[in-house]
């Protein structure tokens, strides 16, 4: 199953809910204020924040698990929830407030907070993962301008670094950690500080106006980015901040993807021309990406050609001889680390490649409108055609480990392709109602399962309906007040990903790793291992508790909820069966816009009863 299809599924299980009554919860919980926000967090803890402050409830407590209060009112573009960890940072007042803390909701505890560690004014709060540190920077009531480094994991200060700024220099790029020692860029220069002795080691005022900075393994060589008018200066400097390239260079374009690899540098920046007119966007060219191969040693070109992309690239991948792309407009190519072309010819696919990822017999690829597998040495099918369909409604696909097969949902129909021979087959037909389409397609002992917000279809392996349940959806009102759960290791795994596009580093940043690896074809519950793994990787009681969470199983993976009009007039959840469609329990909600969130891995349903409370279901019971 592909990233935006699980994404999909999770949102749906998310949406899909729960059978009891509303008056008589298994718990209650009072705010302390008017409820404005809730977030079902990758932990499991239920985050809510309105005039009360900031509270927690933890699955299965029979109170809240921290509420605090230091701020008052807390609103929701005052929150900055950390993916992949279990963080939130306050930003009282917006992102340049004079207030920020930092809240361990797993722990229930407050790591920093400005007032408590005699910060006057804040530039900026990023967290180092896996180091599990806290930077900030602004000024200090003791040590004017300044850098800090907090441990997360108990909160103590690390060092404070002063500094003399010029005038108006401002902090700009997220803190790195590398080698051991921690890099600021700012609008006038790249800083290398010391936090143990309190010193600024060197300042490159050759360099500025930094967006982001990156290395190497050894940290002994740093690469930083200055975006400039929609295009990218990389400056190349060493550890002991002297310049390695004579002269900077320049690409076009906003480097999205930056590889540091042993025999050279694959780059890709992203030409956006959209809102260019006349003259200045014939000079400028198509809006596309651009691939470039370059020198370590100097910045220059490696490749004497580079291969050609006529769109975006979408799926980027570093392997043992080359670099794999697809490209959002249909099309994969391979060019080896010399610029050779490893394929006999650039492969034409269809728009939108949701999936690209490694099989036993090779790599398959899904797009709107076709899917094959195809032989990474040469981008040859290892079928005798691929498999084209009428441009999808909704794809999404799942692998028969019995059948040895492949299936894919088009929306109205599931295509089966014999893993060995390629052979295809049309192995149902079908129609959901309320012109909705599946979203998501699951294998199950029972049969072949497929499910959107409001329908739960089973088929037999022969393509035969087991059963048809559909449940109307109360109406848009209802479904547009619904706060659907961010959970999952889709949302997750989708922020890890999009973090290292150069405009978006902020707040968080991850050492170590490849981003640009071409996985496997697998399943949700391995997809959820593997984000128990990237849990397992970070230090502190607050990532082990998220570790055991991803490592257990669904508390409701054979049931499925739908939020519907129920029998009483009320609106409720039914909870279903999925392997036999049989309605299990009802929950109603007796609210016509309820809000609520499910955490389909623990169990629970939280249920916005008014406006200073939150009730709570096992969904187990």
């Amino acid at each position: 199953m592909n990233l935006k299809n699980f994404t999909y599924a999770v949102l749906f299980m998310a949406s899909s809910l729960f059978a009891q009554k509303a008056e008589t919860p298994q718990y209650s919980y009072d705010m302390g204020g008017k409820i404005s926000f809730m977030k079902l967090t990758d932990a499991g803890v239920l985050v809510v924040a309105g005039s009360g402050g900031l509270g927690g409830i933890k699955p299965g407590a029979s109170q809240t698990h921290f509420l605090f209060k230091d701020y008052g009112k807390i609103k929701p573009e005052e929150l900055d929830f950390i993916p992949m960890s279990p963080y939130v940072i306050i930003n009282e007042g917006g992102m340049f407030s004079t207030k920020k803390a930092v809240i361990d909701y797993v722990s229930g505890k407050k790591l920093f907070a400005t007032e408590d560690n005699n910060w006057r004014f804040t530039n900026r709060a990023d967290i180092m993962l896996p180091e599990n540190k806290l930077v900030i920077s602004g000024i200090h009531k003791e040590k004017g301008v300044a850098v800090g480094v907090y441990d997360l994991l108990d909160g103590k200060e690390v060092g404070i670094v002063p500094f003399k700024p010029k005038m108006g220099q401002q902090f700009l790029t997220t803190p790195v950690i590398i080698d051991g020692g921690l890099l600021v860029g700012t609008d006038k220069s790249l800083l290398r500080l010391d936090i143990n002795n309190g010193t600024v080691v060197w300042e490159n005022k050759d360099v500025d106006k930094i967006s982001w900075v990156t290395a190497d393994e050894t940290g002994k060589e740093i690469y930083a980015f200055e975006n400039k008018g929609g295009n990218t200066r990389i400056h190349k400097i060493s550890s002991s901040g002297q310049k390695l390239w004579d002269k900077e260079r320049k690409v076009k374009g906003i480097v999205t993807r930056f590889e540091i690899l042993p025999n050279g540098l694959a780059c890709v920046s992203d030409v956006d021309n959209s809102g260019k007119k006349g003259i200045g966007k014939l000079a400028s060219g198509a809006s596309e990406s651009k691939i470039a191969f370059l020198s370590a040693q100097d910045g220059s070109d490696l490749w004497e050609k580079a291969p050609k992309t006529k769109g975006y690239v979408q799926h980027f991948y570093i392997m043992d001889d080359g670099i794999l792309f697809g490209l959002q407009d249909g099309g994969i190519n391979k060019v080896s680390f010399d610029g050779v072309p490893l394929f006999r010819k650039p492969m034409k696919t269809g728009e939108n490649i949701h999936t690209m990822a490694m099989t036993p017999k090779g790599m398959i690829y899904i797009t709107d409108s076709d899917c094959n597998i195809i032989n990474l040495n040469t981008g040859e099918s290892i079928w005798n055609k691929e498999l084209k369909y009428k441009r999808a409604k909704s794809v999404t696909s799942g692998y028969d480990s019995k059948n040895k097969r492949y299936l894919i949902s088009t929306g109205e129909e599931i295509m089966a392709i014999d893993e060995n021979t390629g052979e295809v087959s049309s192995l149902a037909t079908f129609k959901f109602d309320g012109k909705e389409y599946p979203n998501n397609l699951i294998l199950r002992n029972e049969g072949i399962l497929l499910t959107s917000d409001q329908n739960m279809m089973m088929l037999d392996f022969n393509g035969s309906q087991k059963f048809h349940e559909y449940y109307k959806a109360p109406g848009k009102s209802a479904a547009g007040a619904i706060l659907m759960g961010a959970l999952t290791v889709a949302s997750a795994a989708a922020s890890v990903s999009s973090h290292m596009a150069a405009e978006q580093h902020r707040h968080v940043h991850y050492t170590g790793g490849s981003y640009y690896t071409l996985g496997d074809y697998t399943s949700t519950g391995e997809s959820y291992k593997e984000m128990a793994n990237a849990f397992a990787n970070a230090a502190g009681a607050s990532f082990a508790e998220m570790t055991r969470r991803f490592s257990a199983t669904a508390a409701t993976e054979n049931t499925q909820f739908i939020l519907t009009k129920l029998d009483s007039g009320d609106v409720g959840l039914v909870k279903v069966n999925k392997d036999s469609g049989t309605k299990e329990k009802e929950i109603s909600l007796k609210d016509k816009k309820p809000e609520y969130e499910v955490d389909e891995l623990g169990g629970y349903l939280y249920y916005k009863a008014n406006n200073n409370t939150i009730y709570s279901y096992d969904l187990k019971k």
